[in-house]
């Protein structure tokens, strides 16, 4: 039996990289990996080996349960080809110098409906109840009802198999296996302020991509500095914020697979089913690829065709079935500014010599206590416009603005995004000092300073006196509309330049607009659900930017301004 179970993990990564089976590419990379890695065991000096006592026990004991839900409810759970493939990787490989486990992460991306919370829960019951040690083991969502849908799984798959009666309890929302000790309990957003207590054995990171940071991953992995065989599983769909945790994992992750990408990591096992770049959506045939299981057998098939239709009919809809059934990462949010993917082919590393040119600055002073920023664009004179900024922020609020906000603050500082300015409340004096010292270093010839009024009469009195032109920009709809769709435009036209900056990209990733009847939009600072005061400011300098028609021979930004900024 323990060879036929291997075999039949060969057999599928096999018809997987030889395309009898239809597969995505990162999935035929993992196929290869595996087989790769099999044949290097025979090898002395391969320090791995792969444990066949070890599939068959996690076989058996899927064996022991029943499905819960859907066609095959009711009857005994038989693991899949793709699903004994995955467990068989995550827990059979062994390092031969202590037996323990290779793998101390895996990264699981699969469409809805292909069985995730399942297998989850086996994974979760297997290391609870037949773990050497005493277990601990935790599953994370964002939110307490996302946490309870495996834990309620585990309860389901364990209630009904009558072998396990008497031999666990279930009360205050834990499971505890009598004989070990061991615990399964699902943990939610609140980990983040007490989770440093835990000691993991497992964790069980579900539907990473609604997750807003990374502190209850990073709570769970750091409280496994004590376990001499931890294992953490992220497992999700994809979503449609490129800003997200999940989706820096998934950039990463997918690198491990690539083997052309220089990174390596011997400790992590990937699995990412998903569909190719440039694959027709409405070809059935290409639905395997993010769907495993979903997509052999009828009922599944009908399901998928279903969500198309209602994707096809309301396209509102069109963005879920994506990243839900089609397990695409889209770059996409209700009432979005500007797709992310699209910002960032904007940017540029070039460093080229250039004279002094025409600068128009923007200013979004906001409240003294929050980021307030200044934004510089810059035609180039060839329909383009170079677009840089710089934020401030007060030394007395940067903690608290760092755990609220959620982003590294403290990082931006250090790289020179932005400038910490003593007490409480930013000290516009640094404001007006930044401006004066990129006008006195001649790396901009600066137009004009456009600002919000709100809160800027006085730095806009002493900026005046100082000898600037300052414009005020009314923020109304009728002011800002046109903006804010050329702003657009030349980003999707790729006529935008910017120097990448994180806290502009973080803005823009941030920004939603809002309409009114005769589609004239602004930026919602209501409905953005963090801060865009970057692109607040940068928008305020292209209402006057964009009136610019002379020409001038400028192609990139100056390497002075690079300098200064430490680049």
């Amino acid at each position: 039996m323990i060879t036929e179970l291997i075999a039949r993990i060969v057999r599928y990564a096999e018809d997987i990289v030889d395309g009898r089976i239809t597969a995505c590419k990162k999935h035929k990379q993992a196929c290869e990996r595996f087989l790769k890695e099999i044949e290097l065991i025979p090898n002395d000096d391969y320090p791995y080996y792969f444990d066949g006592d070890e599939l068959y026990r996690f076989y058996r004991w899927a064996r022991m349960f029943k499905h819960t839900k859907g066609v095959l409810a009711g009857q005994p759970i038989e693991l899949t080809d793709f699903q004994l493939f995955v467990v068989g990787n995550i827990f059979c490989w062994k390092r031969k110098e202590n037996d323990l486990r290779r793998f101390r992460k895996a990264y699981i991306q699969l469409a809805r409906k292909n069985a995730k919370s399942q297998l989850l829960a086996l994974i979760a019951s297997y290391e609870c109840f037949l773990s050497p040690e005493q277990s601990e083991v935790y599953i994370a969502g964002w939110g307490r009802e996302q946490s309870s849908i495996v834990y309620n799984e585990v309860l389901s798959q364990i209630q009904s198999c009558s072998l396990l009666n008497g031999k666990y309890t279930d009360s205050y929302g834990r499971i505890r296996h009598k004989k070990s000790g061991s615990i399964i309990q699902p943990l939610s957003k609140e980990a983040r302020k007490t989770g440093d207590g835990k000691n993991p054995s497992l964790a069980v990171i579900d539907e990473y991509h609604v997750h807003e940071t990374s502190e209850i991953y990073d709570v769970l992995v750091s409280g496994m500095a004590a376990r001499k065989n931890p294992l953490i599983v992220v497992i999700t769909t994809a979503g449609f914020n490129l800003d997200s945790p999940c989706y820096t994992e998934y950039q990463y992750v997918s690198k491990i697979l690539d083997p052309d990408s220089p990174i390596e990591n011997d400790e992590y096992f990937v699995m990412i089913c998903e569909l190719d770049k440039d694959d027709d959506i409405k070809d059935e045939r290409n639905w395997i690829k993010a769907n495993p299981i979903v997509a052999t057998y009828e009922e599944g098939m009908n399901f998928l065709r279903s969500e198309l239709q209602t994707a096809l009919d309301v396209p509102e809809k069109m963005r879920s079935f994506l990243t839900k059934n089609m397990n695409i990462w889209v770059d996409q949010k209700d009432n979005g500014y500007i797709p992310l993917d699209k910002w960032r082919a904007c940017a540029t590393s070039k460093k080229i010599d250039l004279d002094v040119r025409e600068c128009y600055i923007g200013v979004d002073l906001s409240k003294k206590i929050d980021l307030t920023s200044i934004s510089g664009v810059v035609p180039l004179g060839d329909g383009r416009f170079y677009v840089w900024s710089h934020s401030f922020i007060p030394e007395d609020t940067l903690a608290e603005k760092r755990r609220t906000d959620k982003v590294p603050y403290d990082l931006w500082v250090e790289q020179g995004w932005i400038t910490v300015t003593p007490g409480a409340v930013v000290d516009y004096h640094f404001i007006q000092s930044y401006i004066k010292k990129l006008a006195d270093d001649k790396l901009w010839d600066i137009k004009e300073i456009c600002y919000d009024p709100y809160n800027a009469t006085h730095f806009a009195q002493e900026m005046e006196a100082e000898g600037y032109t300052m414009v005020e920009i009314r923020q109304g709809i009728r002011t800002l509309s046109e903006p804010t769709k050329f702003f657009r435009e030349l980003v999707f036209s790729g006529k935008i330049v910017h120097d990448d900056n994180p806290v502009l990209n973080w803005a823009v990733g941030n920004a939603v607009v809002r309409q009114d009847h005769n589609e004239n939009i602004m930026l919602d600072k209501d409905k953005s659900t963090d801060r865009i005061d970057p692109l607040a400011a940068a928008i305020n300098a292209m209402t006057r930017a964009m009136t610019r028609t002379e020409t001038v021979d400028i192609n990139e930004i100056t390497e002075e301004y690079l300098k200064m900024m430490g680049w």
